[in-house]
């Protein structure tokens, strides 16, 4: 069921095209063994600390980890936090279960489904201490603009579900995106741009850099983070 308190996200448009991909033979063997441990689903309804991490502890929830490598890095290094990850590609999810896994990493929750549904079901009003959307599909061309999860409703969705004093981190290697983003977010009510008038924050130690970055760094690509604090 829905919490009322949230405010409502409209769907009209998919900010992510599903390209599912064939799970390996170790993909497939982690989703069978260890979804259990590892995986939730919104129609269990909301969160509980104790139940489903066995402990008190601050909540990151990460939007589309792609092939889980980041986040895994993030993992282990922060084992006093709890993570919460969203990802649609099923290829990824098996992947990040395998990993964590074979490092005995459990400070971990996965969610297979589009991360509206996950925020609006299963997500508890000013629960999260950090939402963290990396390098999201910067949809290009003008005309797909309005796809970009990025938007004033989705700003208000993330503001309800995080603590006073929590932080959403965004990083786009999309110039275009990134002032996207920038632009919505000095909008949205609640919420503090810690780069100032810097507009935009040095990579924090907390986010690792990924292979695709690296790449892109090596090609002369620009990345550029995004760090709001709910204020309000």
């Amino acid at each position: 069921m829905m919490n009322e308190a949230s405010p409502p996200v409209l769907r009209t448009v998919r900010s992510f095209v599903l390209r599912q991909g064939r799970l390996t033979a170790s993909q497939k063997r982690a989703m069978e063994l260890y979804w259990p441990d590892y995986g939730l689903r919104t129609e269990t309804g909301l969160l509980d600390a104790e139940k489903t991490f066995g402990r008190q502890a601050p909540w990151v929830l990460e939007i589309g980890f792609g092939n889980g490598q980041s986040l895994l890095k993030m993992m282990a290094q922060e084992s006093d936090k709890d993570f919460i990850g969203i990802e649609v590609h099923r290829p990824g999810v098996g992947g990040l279960i395998n990993s964590a896994q074979q490092q005995d990493l459990h400070n971990l929750k996965i969610y297979n489904e589009d991360a509206l549904d996950v925020l609006n079901l299963a997500i508890p009003d000013e629960s999260l201490s950090r939402v963290q959307l990396f390098f999201p599909d910067p949809w290009h061309k003008k005309k797909h603009h309005k796809r970009r999860i990025v938007q004033p409703e989705f700003a208000a969705l993330v503001r309800s579900k995080l603590k006073i004093g929590g932080v959403f981190h965004m990083a786009s290697d999309w110039q275009n995106y990134a002032e996207h983003m920038l632009d919505v977010m000095t909008a949205a009510p609640g919420f503090t741009n810690l780069a100032g008038s810097e507009h935009f924050v040095p990579r924090p130690a907390h986010r690792p850099v990924t292979h695709f970055e690296q790449r892109g760094q090596r090609l002369g690509h620009g990345v550029w983070d995004l760090m709001f604090e709910k204020s309000a």
